[in-house]
């Protein structure tokens, strides 16, 4: 048998390679095996990798349908009424008022909503981060002025704004609607953004760490590229993981209006326009868009919510390691 001590020494080990083996673990790593353990965080995240692959694969679906997104086909989409046909063998979801397939128009959709949400989520979030965290660090006028910059911005009625502007320069091909459409979301998003990072700098650069480089001689260039922004980077991975869904729903609603992307590209958001008409006869062409909207944005939330958690060490965690809020 063993005696007390050695027992008492095997558990030291024990405690002491557990925690050797807590310390060697990079912030990465916890952060990782933290949003692990959340259940609903993953399967978001499985929700948005099937929509991904949904949209990646919208050629394939064009091709075995042999419906390619702006062609019509009135014989076989629309009944003897002239009424679009339900989901059915030759369109799996169904087609809408013009024959239209909208099984394949949902998958390019898919892809407009995905790249209009992320691409202009992370211009807003470039814009977002410059611009605030040179107003919290220089502070004084160029504080001031670009504090004021952003709250003139966060005033503006952007659905106006947005109409203006697709009135003013006349965009008529799909490709410039796209790219309007993501300057104009970016640039009323960064403001939110950057007041975020800003109030976060303020609070930093007060941090002892940042005297101490100051000391040493560092410039404030430095500083903010080597001390400021390693530190702002779990605030903005979650902020700009939380800016995609609203930038999705943003898009929509400008195509829904008319002022977004522009025909025959589809977007959801003007499926569910062109479809509003017919619901009481063709309830698919508004489930369809409507359904995938919100898995999207829902999904991009949560997924928003479990990065949180996991980023920040001091989130409340359940015992048994589910799914569970703080």
């Amino acid at each position: 048998m063993s005696s007390y001590a050695e027992v008492e020494t095997r558990e030291l080990r024990k405690a002491t390679g557990d925690a050797e083996a807590v310390e060697a673990r990079s912030p990465f790593r916890l952060a990782l095996r933290r949003f692990r353990r959340d259940r609903v965080a993953v399967a978001a995240l499985a929700v948005l990798a099937a929509i991904a692959a949904f949209a990646a694969l919208a050629p394939l679906w064009a091709h075995l349908t042999g419906h390619p997104y702006s062609a019509t086909f009135p014989a076989t989409g629309l009944d003897a009424g002239g009424q679009p046909r339900g989901p059915g063998g030759r369109f799996p979801l169904g087609a809408d008022q013009l024959g239209r397939d909208v099984l394949v128009r949902a998958a390019y959709g898919a892809r407009v909503s995905l790249a209009v949400g992320i691409l202009a989520a992370l211009l807003a979030a470039l814009a977002g981060t410059a611009a605030g965290t040179l107003a919290g660090y220089a502070g004084g006028a160029v504080d001031t002025l670009i504090a004021r910059l952003m709250d003139v911005t966060l005033a503006l009625p952007y659905l106006l704004v947005a109409i203006m502007l697709a009135t003013t320069f006349q965009v008529t091909s799909a490709a410039a609607s796209l790219a309007l459409t993501i300057a104009v979301i970016a640039f009323f998003s960064f403001a939110a953004f950057g007041r975020v990072v800003r109030g976060r700098v303020l609070a930093l650069r007060r941090a002892e760490f940042i005297d101490a480089a100051r000391a040493l001689g560092a410039t404030d260039a430095r500083i903010m590229v080597a001390d400021v922004l390693p530190n702002l980077v779990p605030q903005i991975t979650v902020l700009t993981s939380l800016l995609i869904p609203a930038s999705i729903v943003f898009e929509a609603t400008l195509s829904f209006l008319g002022v977004g992307v522009r025909p025959p590209m589809p977007s959801w958001g003007s499926m569910l326009g062109e479809g509003g008409d017919a619901v009481q006869t063709a309830w698919w062409l508004l489930a369809v868009p409507g359904v995938l909207l919100l898995a999207t944005t829902l999904s991009f939330n949560l997924l928003g919510d479990g990065v949180r958690d996991a980023l920040d060490p001091r989130a409340a965690r359940p015992a048994d390691g589910g799914g569970g809020r703080p």
